[in-house]
């Protein structure tokens, strides 16, 4: 795979856990325990995956500047540096959630969920924004 494909293909898996995010908070809603399981690890996998190709193309390119002028440029640096402050409290929250599902500690997972499901929900929709913002707008 090209190189210059990851930031689109990072923005695709992005989408892909915004989604299974939405459908395991659904599934859990309506007591349907095994596909929000489901739903969720493959949420993790998917953002494990997104990580390695983001790191892999930010340590080979370096940083991208926005190239928008205007009122687009205070937008993009404000969701910018909400999605980053952010993103960086994912990976913990999301691995100690997920571990508190794996031992049967429901009482915490559901505690700490409360708090990762719209982080991480808001961290993933906001990747695809970036993206749009800094290579289709």
């Amino acid at each position: 795979m090209p190189l210059a494909a990851l930031p689109a293909l990072n923005a695709c898996l992005n989408a892909t856990s915004a989604v299974l995010l939405a459908a395991g908070f659904l599934a859990i809603r309506r007591r349907r325990v095994r596909l929000h399981r489901a739903c969720m690890v493959a949420a993790f996998v998917t953002s494990v995956v997104f990580l390695a190709s983001y790191l892999t193309y930010h340590l080979q390119v370096g940083t991208t500047r926005f190239p928008g002028q205007g009122w687009t440029r205070p937008v993009y640096l404000t969701i910018l540096g909400t999605h980053t402050v952010l993103a960086a409290l994912i990976p913990p929250l999301a691995i100690v959630t997920l571990s508190y599902a794996l031992r049967a500690r429901f009482t915490r997972h559901v505690r700490l969920a409360r708090w990762t499901l719209p982080t991480w929900l808001y961290v993933s929709v906001t990747g695809v924004v970036i993206y749009v913002m800094l290579y289709r707008l």
